[in-house]
């Protein structure tokens, strides 16, 4: 038995051995292949240790209540380290971390089971305290109970406040309402606790992925580390078409994972008992797997659901009636029509506009065709000129970025010839990109809509119509991100572990970056929370801004042109309705936001008028959004035609529509380009 139990003891640490190594070999690779190829590499350093460690003990306890002071204060050893322990090869500070979260994660388990057992007093003076500033680890041994406590029973006081407005009726039905809520919000957090507990990859394996991704983001925002599955997602959102199950999925008012859409012919669609409404409660890609939805991040959900690896997965669903079943969906090549290009001809006083909207810069990676964002941008103008627009809409907002060959094919079809960009790689070495094909897929008049969350691809096209005087940019401040990655394999023979890099940095032909300051529109217009958007700025190791010297001569069409346009729209942007109601709600939103709360009493009282409090800012938002804005939306006479015979896109196209007639920028851009005629006549 000795023997056994020997063999067992040795085993068990070769194997440890065995996957610290390993871990310390991916870790090698990683920062050997950011310091060779990324576009501004920093040493390895203790500024670099302080902000893995500072950002990783975040991520695992981000509300600062499951490691002990003593635990933060044991772990801050290795603080300081990581650059000698990469230096030596010497991983094992992993298991250090591993096993105190392990011990953590337990005693926060008892001491919910314990709370559980117990009837919660709601009539006590305690209260809740939040705040946005960073705080220090507080909780001792002793205050683990009450601060659970605490937490759990504003979580069940904030989850019956929010399934009414109506507190007389609240206060009523609270005995049975406290029931259920207690029910689900314990159920929620020790499924939670074991899920990271009982994890099949394990405690230290997580934490190993967690720390690889904080360190290669120590470098720069957008340096990330990536997992086999993760890549496949992440080219799967760039694709025209990927592996899909056919149906739309998101988070409702409750966050409860809810079908939105299911598409004809897909695997939704054929397995005949899913309906839009369905709520998904579990979700497995292997058997003995299953994720709940309740207790699982949306990350790992979005994994199964998204990425090209699953390709056979079991739902556990919900209809409204309540009645559960369970379907096994296997995923097929389809059409990613959620963020296609698509056209519409606006128009108003008899003008035709033609609208174009980019959801994202999307191409085909696998297929070596043309299909790709840029092309399928000339063919929605060849549509649109066919029914002879006036002028063009493109609209950007809210569009990510995407493929930056996209995005450079597509900017030289909006001018004659000549450079467009500069790329700088870490060797400061300049490489100017060229349109070298004469003439311009369009000729007349163009407005740009950008916003803050129109990022890096988006951001590149509208510099450089900007810069190139071609369209006139309105909106808000573009997120402000000039910098290209590119996914690479940690080494030549490892198709498991990557990372993606930075590697260049983009300027514009001036010289100048938009990197961290963004894209500033030609006429800026109000836009909802743009002051509470992150921004590139708001990362702490976002690259800096800068300016080059370019050798590069470029001819930009006539400025006065446009120039002219703009004190009409800023006039009427400013005596707008609409753009004033966004004012005003912002200035509420900017108040709320930034307004520290004051501690809330743990009573059902406090904690709904706490709940509640934006609601007003809410409903204000809700009904300025699904104002109709007054011009005309038709299609083109290609995709009439088309319509007449195909029942889904019909369903796409109605909902498009619906979507872009409560846009009141599209209509400042239809004034716009009514303005470019007027001034041309006069």
């Amino acid at each position: 038995m000795k023997n056994f139990l020997l063999f067992l003891l040795l085993f068990s640490f070769a194997s440890y051995a065995q996957d610290s190594g390993k871990s310390c070999e991916i870790l090698f690779k990683i920062n050997t292949l950011i310091q060779r190829e990324h576009f501004q590499p920093k040493p390895v350093d203790d500024s670099l240790s302080v902000f893995v460690f500072e950002t990783l003990m975040g991520e695992l306890d981000s509300d600062k209540n499951i490691f002990l002071k003593s635990e933060y204060d044991y772990l801050s050893k290795h603080k300081y380290k990581f650059g000698n322990y990469l230096a030596q090869k010497d991983c094992s500070f992993f298991e250090d971390f591993a096993k105190t979260y392990k011990i953590a994660l337990e005693r926060t388990k008892s001491a919910i089971e314990k709370i559980q057992k117990t009837t919660l007093d709601y009539t006590a003076r305690d209260t809740v305290r939040f705040t946005k500033k960073d705080f220090p680890f507080y909780v001792k041994a002793e205050d683990v109970n009450k601060v659970f406590t605490k937490r759990l029973k504003f979580e069940i006081l904030e989850d019956i406040a929010k399934t009414s407005t109506n507190l007389d009726s609240l206060q009523l039905n609270f005995t049975a309402l406290e029931k259920v809520s207690k029910q689900k919000i314990f159920e929620t957090a020790l499924c939670k606790l074991n899920s990271r507990l009982d994890s099949k990859e394990g405690i230290e394996k997580n934490i190993r992925d967690s720390f690889y991704t904080i360190f290669c983001s120590y470098f720069d925002p957008h340096t990330s580390y990536f997992s086999y599955d993760t890549k496949s997602s992440f080219l799967s959102g760039l694709s025209t078409s990927s592996l899909s199950l056919g149906m739309y999925v998101n988070l409702n008012e409750n966050d409860e994972l809810i079908v939105q859409e299911i598409v004809p012919g897909g695997p939704a669609s054929n397995a005949s008992i899913i309906e839009k409404g369905d709520q998904i409660l579990k979700v497995s890609a292997k058997k003995g797997e299953d994720l709940l939805v309740s207790c699982s991040s949306l990350e790992k959900i979005g994994e199964i659901i998204f990425s090209d690896t699953h390709k056979k997965i079991t739902f556990l669903l919900r209809k409204k009636n309540g009645n559960q079943y369970e379907v096994i969906l296997e995923k097929k090549i389809m059409k990613a029509e959620d963020h296609l290009v698509y056209s519409f001809i606006t128009s108003k006083n008899n003008l035709k506009v033609g609208y174009i909207n980019i959801p994202s810069f999307y191409t085909d990676f696998d297929n070596n065709s043309v299909q790709g964002v840029a092309d399928d941008v000339v063919k929605e103008i060849l549509k649109l000129k066919k029914d002879a627009i006036e002028g063009l809409i493109i609209d950007l907002q809210n569009n990510g970025g995407g493929s930056m060959e996209e995005a450079i094919k597509l900017s030289g079809m909006f001018i004659d010839a000549g450079p467009i960009s500069v790329l700088v790689n870490n060797k400061k070495e300049q490489k100017i990109i060229k349109d070298f094909n004469r003439g311009s897929v369009y000729n007349g008049p163009i407005v740009l809509l950008v916003n803050g969350n129109s990022a890096s691809a988006s951001e590149f096209f509208a510099s450089v119509l900007q810069d190139y005087n071609r369209a006139l940019i309105i909106g808000s401040t573009t997120l402000g991100k000039a910098s290209m990655q590119q996914i690479l394999p940690i080494d030549g023979k490892n198709e498991q572990d990557f990372v993606k890099i930075t590697l260049e940095k983009f300027y514009r032909i001036t010289g100048k970056s938009h990197q961290q300051t963004g894209v500033v529109p030609d006429i800026q217009i109000p836009a909802l929370y743009d002051s509470v958007i992150s921004r590139e700025k708001s990362y702490p190791t976002a690259l800096k801004n800068d300016v080059i010297n370019v050798k590069t001569r470029f001819t930009p069409y006539q400025r006065s042109t446009l120039e002219a346009l703009i004190p009409a729209s800023e006039q009427r942007i400013a005596s707008d309705v609409y753009f004033n109601q966004v004012k005003n709600i912002n200035q509420k939103i900017n108040v709320t936001y930034n307004t520290q709360k004051q501690p809330i009493l743990l009573n059902f009282k406090s904690v709904f008028k706490e709940v509640h409090s934006i609601d007003e800012i809410f409903n204000e938002v809700k009904k300025l959004t699904e104002t109709t804005i007054d011009f005309q939306i038709n299609n083109t006479s290609y995709e009439t035609e088309i319509l007449k015979f195909d029942e889904f896109q019909k369903t796409i196209n109605d909902f498009r529509i619906k979507e872009l007639k409560t846009n009141a920028y599209v209509l400042e851009g239809i004034n716009i380009i009514s303005d470019y005629y007027s001034n041309n006549k006069n």
